[in-house]
């Protein structure tokens, strides 16, 4: 399919781009950004976008996604999460491993591979599967670094389980050092943790609970940042939480380049008071701490201490989110939340500009994990339009499951295409009733 799209306002953070203008998309990648004429000249059966009002910039990018597949498919599979996805406005995402089988060998990695590939002829959408750290993720035995690199693997993580033997994960860091392939890590001590998912303080007093200190995760955060520094490898450190962890981080990568660290919409939009309204469908890991953390985090999202916004989604049932609250499972869905969190959130309360925001979304994780990115000619079509002054009201997902906390919220900004490899896999131009 050819596609004109005419009047956006077309921002490209990989090279501050931001003027109104039309994209010509010619056999699956962009062939003009420049005004067109006269659409008459075009080839006939152009498919013509008016884009009035939308902004226009490259597809997002997600390197923290749980798509459930194999194994845990009553949650999400690669097919929902990947309708979940587009509609979200995301072109790209990276899986993480933790399915059952665990992403730890070529054999499964290939299978994976190849439910994608079936996904992929029904929704476009860049589908790039992490491999684990560890072997059975138990934290023990490295995997095959080198052949899963070999095989198409995107990066490497335990996310779920942190990775507690030093000496494994300085080897893992000169692995991934050689292969050029980021290692991502989840920073929380269990030692320090008897119960997670609620921040330890009030709201985990008044259930009855201890919770997670913030020094659980901002003692795991300076031990890897020292591990780390010790190899060239590219570490992100994954959905950052506290203010101690978010200073780490700046002075660390004043010092090394290498360092990288992601934040969720969550931690920048909810505190833990949000568990006395939402309950388990605020629980997560790690957990919502307090409004000190979260403009902490907000802050260096603002100076670019953490460079990535990724959603962690992480579908869980109905049935396992009903449970006590110590019994049910961590994690919320966010990939059709995110953009328009970010705008609620940060945007509009003058935190981050539009640019930022964008920046953040694209270009910094697509440079993390070498994902073609950006507008201009000869790149591939991987876009999102949206509309940053209209206003929702998610009351359904896309995901099998709609654990979220942010059903029935007005939120700003409406994705009206995500177009991946010059192909419009989600369109939603119907203004909610």
């Amino acid at each position: 399919m050819n596609i004109l799209i005419r009047n956006a306002r077309v921002m490209d953070p990989h090279t501050a781009f931001d003027r109104i203008t039309d994209l010509l998309i010619t056999e699956g990648r962009i062939t003009s950004v420049d005004p067109c004429p006269d659409p008459s000249s075009l080839p006939p059966g152009i498919r013509i976008i008016d884009a009035d009002g939308l902004i226009a910039a490259p597809g997002l990018v997600d390197i923290h996604v749980h798509f459930r597949e194999p194994g845990f498919t009553h949650k999400e599979d690669i097919a929902s999460g990947a309708l979940a996805a587009v509609a979200g406005g995301y072109t790209s995402v990276v899986m993480m491993a933790n399915t059952r089988p665990v992403i730890d060998s070529v054999s499964v990695l290939k299978q994976v591979q190849e439910r994608i590939a079936k996904v992929n002829a029904v929704t476009p959408l860049h589908i790039l599967p992490s491999a684990s750290v560890s072997i059975g993720l138990q934290g023990s035995e490295l995997t095959d670094f080198a052949a899963l690199a070999d095989a198409g693997a995107a990066g490497f993580t335990d996310d779920g389980i942190p990775l507690m033997n030093e000496e494994l994960l300085l080897d893992a860091c000169r692995l991934a050092e050689t292969v050029h392939m980021p290692v991502s890590l989840h920073e929380e001590d269990p030692r320090l943790i008897s119960q997670n998912g609620v921040n330890a303080g009030p709201v985990a007093e008044s259930l009855g609970l201890e919770g997670s200190p913030a020094e659980a995760e901002i003692s795991l955060i300076r031990r890897d940042i020292a591990i780390a520094s010790r190899t060239r490898a590219d570490v992100n450190i994954q959905h950052i939480s506290t203010k101690e962890g978010v200073e780490l981080i700046r002075q660390a990568r004043k010092r090394n380049p290498h360092i990288h660290a992601e934040a969720a919409p969550h931690h920048f939009s909810l505190t833990e008071d949000a568990i006395r309204t939402h309950g388990t469908l605020a629980k997560m890991n790690p957990p919502l701490r307090t409004e000190e953390d979260r403009m902490a985090v907000i802050r260096g999202l603002a100076d670019g201490t953490i460079e990535t916004i990724a959603t962690d989604h992480a579908p869980h049932a109905a049935e396992e989110k009903a449970r006590d609250f110590a019994d049910a499972p961590s994690g919320i869905i966010g990939l059709e939340t995110a953009l328009p969190l970010a705008i609620t959130n940060l945007v509009l309360p003058g935190y981050l500009s539009m640019m930022q925001v964008l920046e953040r979304m694209t270009a910094s994780p697509a440079a993390l994990y070498g994902i073609p990115s950006g507008i201009k000619e000869g790149l591939p079509a991987d876009l999102v339009l949206f509309d940053p002054d209209a206003v929702q009201v998610f009351r359904q997902f896309r995901s099998r499951s709609s654990n979220s906390p942010f059903t029935g919220q007005e939120l700003h900004g409406v994705v009206r295409y995500t177009i991946c490899g010059g192909k419009i896999a989600y369109e939603n131009t119907k203004e909610q009733p």
